[in-house]
């Protein structure tokens, strides 16, 4: 099988589908949940903790420098509050998901707790001999030979 073949029989398969669609869609909702924290959530909360601004949040370890070439050198910060905001992000779209998989879980169980047609199920024939067997035993007018 050449190598255009087995990619076409990958890429046509259900799953590959299934996992591009939820590709788009996890981009599309994480732009989202991005634009939820940074404009919704983060200013709520710096607002909590006395005017806080989380985005311009930094420790400035090196300040910005000009050498001896005459070029500017930029200043070495940690974007502490640009960490905690892809942290927020990151909770909101955690528990999305969990929401999601145990949704789904709860489904699959209802779906498996169904049977799958109304009607009883007539047992084998075997299961009918030792009922029949089981029935005789007990019964006290019944003579063992």
């Amino acid at each position: 099988m050449g190598i255009l073949a087995e990619f076409k029989e990958f890429a046509v398969r259900g799953n590959v589908i299934d996992l591009a669609v939820g590709v788009v869609i996890g981009a599309a909702f994480g732009k989202i949940v991005t634009a939820l924290v940074e404009n919704l959530i983060m200013p709520f909360i710096g607002l909590l903790t006395g005017g806080i601004d989380f985005s311009r949040w930094a420790i400035t370890l090196r300040e910005a420098q000009v050498n001896a070439a005459g070029e500017e050198v930029p200043a070495l910060v940690l974007g502490i509050g640009n960490f905690v905001n892809t942290i927020v992000q990151f909770v909101i779209v955690a528990f999305a998901i969990f929401i999601a998989v145990k949704f789904i879980n709860s489904l699959k169980r209802k779906h498996a707790e169904q049977p799958a047609e109304n009607k009883p199920v007539e047992p084998s024939e075997e299961v009918k001999l030792l009922r029949e067997i089981r029935d005789a035993l007990r019964s006290p007018d019944t003579p063992v030979t």
